[in-house]
C-alpha cells in the first residue's frame, strides 16, 4: 500500500492514529457523558460538545500560524500531543455523580476538553501540511491525492476499534457493579432525581430498574448508584484514549527525524523558480479559491458531524441496540454505531482509489472541486434516507412523556448502518481530497495557515452542530434530517456554480 509513497508516510500515519483514536472515543460518548454527568436537558451538552469540536478545528489556525512563524512543525506537533494526553488525564479521573458541586467539576471537564482542543490545533493541521510536503518531491506529486486518501485511511484503523473498547469497559464496569446496561436508564434517572417524571415514565422507570438488578425499594438510592456506576465507566473509556496517545507519542518521537523540517529545507532551482514566479496575483487567485470553498464546506461538515450528536441522540433513543456478547462482557450502546464511519473508511478507500484510477485510465479523470460536489450530493442523499426511515416515528417530547420506546417500537439499525456507509463515501470524496487540494493550491508560504483554515471552515460547522439538536428536540424527526438535505445541496450546487473558476486556478 505505502509503495511508490514516501517513507514518512507510515510514519505520520501511525503517529496520527492515537488522535484519531480518542477522536472517537469521544465523538462515541461525549454527548451522553454531558447529559448524563451533569443531567443537561435540551441542547446545553450539545453546546458545550458544539464548542468544543470547533475549537479543535478553529485553533488549528493557531497551530498552523505558531508553525509556519516559527517554522518548527514537529516541535509544535509535539507538543500538541503532550496536550491531549493531558486531556484525556483529566476526563479519566473519576468525580462523583450526580455532580455535588456542579461549577467545580464543569470546570474541570471543560479545562480537559479545552486541554484536548488545543492539543489538537497545534498537532493536526500541522501534520496534514508535513504530510503535503512529503508530496513537493516532483517524483511523489502525482501522487498526492492518493497519498492523502491512503493517510486518511490508516489512521482510521484506530478510530475503528475506540468506539468498541469504550464501550466494553463502561459495560463491564457496570455488570462487574451488580447492574445490567440499558440505554434509557441513565436519562430516566437524571429525570427522576430532577422530580420531572410523568406518571407513566415512572412505571416504566421501576420497571427498568427491576431488570437490571435493582433490589431496592428506594428509586431515589437506585438512581444514583446506578448513574454514579454509569458515569465512572465513562471515566475510564477516557483513559483508554490515554494508552494511544503515549504510542502516538512514541512513535512521533522515535521517527520525526525522517520528517520534513521546513526551517532546514532548502529549495533547489526548480522549487525556488516556482515560488519567484507565484507573483501577487497568482497567489490571491489561489487564496480567494481556497476561502470559497472554505466557506462551502461549512454546510457539509454542519451536517456530516452530526454523527456525533443528532444521530447519537437517534441511536439511543429510536434505534434497536446493538449486542456483541465477548463472554466477559456485552458490548451494547448507541456507542456502537461510531465504529461504522471509521470501519468503512478502512474498507472502501482502497476502492475509491481504485475507481479514480480507473476513471483516470479510461480519460474521465475528475478534477478535485468536482469529487467534492459529488461528495456533497452523496451526503444529501444519506440524510433523504434517514428522512424517510424516520417518517412514522413519535416526536422527542412523545417519546420523552412515555419514558421511551420499547424495542417493538424503534427502528432497525440497519437504517443508521446504512447512513453511515453512504455518509462515509461521501466522506471520502471530500475530507481527504479537500486536504489534498489545500496542499496543492495553497502558495508555499501559506501551507500550514491555510490547512489551519480549511480546519477553521470545518470548526465553524462544528460550531452550528447544537442546532440541529435544538431541531431534533423541538420538531419531527424526519424534518430534522430535512435540513441537512437542503445544507448538503446548497454546498453541492454553490461548488457547481463554481466549477470552471476554481479549476482554473487549480491547474
Amino acid at each position: 500500500m505505502f509503495k511508490n509513497h514516501p517513507k514518512g508516510l507510515l510514519a505520520a500515519s501511525l503517529s496520527n492514529m492515537g488522535e484519531r483514536f480518542g477522536f472517537y472515543i469521544m465523538m462515541a460518548i461525549l454527548l451522553l457523558f454531558l447529559n448524563y454527568k451533569f443531567g443537561f436537558e435540551g441542547s446545553t451538552g450539545s453546546l458545550i460538545y458544539s464548542v468544543f469540536y470547533a475549537l479543535i478545528y478553529l485553533l488549528a489556525l493557531v497551530g498552523g500560524v505558531i508553525a509556519d512563524k516559527t517554522k518548527k512543525y514537529k516541535q509544535t506537533i509535539l507538543v500538541g500531543l503532550v496536550l491531549m494526553t493531558v486531556g484525556y488525564v483529566i476526563l479519566a479521573i473519576p468525580t462523583d455523580t450526580p455532580v455535588s458541586n456542579m461549577p467545580l467539576i464543569l470546570t474541570i471537564t471543560c479545562l480537559g476538553l479545552f486541554s484536548i482542543a488545543f492539543g489538537n490545533g497545534l498537532f493536526k493541521g500541522n501534520l496534514q501540511a508535513v504530510v503535503g510536503q512529503l508530496y513537493d518531491d516532483p517524483k511523489y506529486a502525482d501522487k498526492r491525492e492518493t497519498g492523502f486518501q491512503i493517510f486518511y485511511m490508516f489512521i482510521n484503523i484506530g478510530a475503528m476499534v475506540a468506539p468498541l473498547i469504550a464501550v466494553g469497559l463502561r459495560n463491564w464496569w457496570v455488570q462487574s457493579n451488580g447492574f445490567a446496561f440499558n440505554a434509557d436508564l441513565p436519562g430516566l434517572c437524571n429525570q427522576w432525581l430532577a422530580g420531572k417524571m410523568t406518571p407513566e415514565a415512572s412505571a416504566r422507570f421501576a420497571e427498568l430498574a427491576k431488570e437490571v438488578g435493582n433490589t431496592s425499594s428506594n428509586l431515589t438510592e437506585f438512581a444514583n448508584s446506578y448513574l454514579d456506576v454509569f458515569l465512572t465507566g465513562y471515566h475510564y473509556s477516557f483513559g483508554i484514549a490515554i494508552v494511544a496517545m503515549l504510542i502516538s507519542l512514541v512513535v512521533f518521537i522515535v521517527n520525526k527525524k525522517g520528517l520534513p523540517d521546513p526551517a532546514a529545507k532548502k529549495l533547489d532551482k526548480a522549487e525556488a523558480a516556482k515560488v519567484v514566479e507565484m507573483d501577487a496575483q497568482e497567489v490571491k487567485q489561489r487564496l480567494y479559491a481556497l476561502f470559497a470553498v472554505f466557506a462551502v464546506v461549512i454546510f457539509f461538515w454542519f451536517s456530516f458531524h452530526q454523527n456525533g450528536q443528532t444521530l447519537t441522540l437517534f441511536a439511543n433513543d429510536y434505534t434497536r441496540m446493538l449486542k456483541l456478547d465477548l463472554g466477559f462482557t456485552t458490548l451494547e450502546g448507541a456507542e456502537l454505531f461510531q465504529m461504522f464511519n471509521p470501519l468503512f473508511v478502512v474498507c472502501l478507500t482502497p476502492f475509491v482509489i481504485a475507481f479514480f484510477g480507473w476513471l483516470k485510465a479510461k480519460g474521465i479523470e475528475l478534477s478535485t472541486p468536482k469529487k467534492i460536489a459529488v461528495g456533497m450530493g452523496i451526503a444529501a442523499f444519506a440524510f433523504i434516507v434517514m428522512a424517510v426511515g424516520s417518517m412514522n416515528l413519535p416526536s422527542d417530547a412523545e417519546r420523552s412523556a412515555a419514558g421511551g420506546l420499547p424495542d417493538a417500537l424503534r427502528v432497525t439499525p440497519f437504517l443508521l448502518i446504512g447512513t453511515y456507509l453512504i455518509l462515509t463515501i461521501a466522506e471520502l470524496f471530500i475530507s481527504p481530497l479537500g486536504i489534498a487540494f489545500v496542499s496543492k493550491v495553497a502558495p508555499p508560504q501559506y501551507q500550514g495557515i491555510m490547512q489551519g483554515c480549511w480546519l477553521g471552515a470545518t470548526a465553524l460547522g462544528n460550531q452550528l452542530l447544537f442546532i440541529g439538536v435544538i431541531l431534533y428536540k423541538s420538531i419531527p424527526i424526519w424534518a430534522t434530517w430535512t435540513v441537512f438535505v437542503v445544507a448538503c445541496c446548497i454546498s453541492m450546487f454553490t461548488m457547481l456554480i463554481m466549477m470552471k473558476w476554481l479549476e482554473r486556478v487549480t491547474k
